[in-house]
């Protein structure tokens, strides 16, 4: 019975705003972490490290199973620790949605990385859209967590009314802030990609 009521007793409005404010930072990572695998001109390991390998049967990324370097601004040098993984490195390369074209010499595969097409940039900025979309949507749901949380304080009587609507104001303007962000960093992003 002591360990419920200690349980309610930390579950204050600041609790839940800290917990989504993490949660929402989280969410803008993880978007980051995904638009480095966006490619621009320039040749960079991010573009291939989360590439899944079909390793043994298992999905594995591309980073666990082979070194990644880059020759230039317009070369990805790939290195399996298992040359047996070659072929199958090779093909997930050229079956990724990033339109390489590997080249194997039997010990490492070259990813050239060519100049980007005008329409080929025209494709990463609406992949870029959906990826800033479902970033807003992660966003959102971490609101709506927010919300429900906040709402049954209320209704478990933790909390005033006035309580609740002072601390679902401030959980819009923390949403707020966030897709702010999202939007800043998918301004930049679309520069990077267009920039010829």
């Amino acid at each position: 019975m002591a360990e419920n009521q200690k349980g309610d007793s930390e579950r204050t409005p600041e609790d839940i705003l800290k917990g989504v404010d993490t949660m929402m930072d989280r969410a803008i990572d993880a978007l980051n972490r995904e638009l480095n695998t966006l490619r621009t001109g320039r040749a960079t390991p991010a573009l291939v490290e989360n590439i899944p390998v079909d390793y043994y049967g298992t999905p594995t990324p591309l980073n666990q199973i082979a070194s990644i370097s880059v020759a230039d601004a317009r070369a990805i040098m790939v290195q399996p620790w298992d040359k047996q993984a070659l072929a199958e490195i090779e093909k997930s390369l050229m079956k990724s949605e990033m339109g390489f074209n590997p080249s194997n010499d039997g010990n490492m595969i070259t990813v050239p990385i060519p100049a980007l097409s005008q329409e080929r940039r025209k494709e990463l900025v609406r992949l870029l859209k959906k990826k800033l979309e479902d970033g807003k949507v992660s966003i959102r749901n971490v609101r709506r967590d927010g919300q429900e949380n906040l709402r049954k304080l209320e209704k478990d009587k933790l909390i005033s009314q006035d309580e609740n609507r002072r601390a679902q104001d401030q959980l819009q303007k923390t949403t707020d802030g966030h897709t702010k962000i999202v939007d800043q960093v998918g301004t930049a992003k679309e520069a990077e990609i267009m920039q010829v």
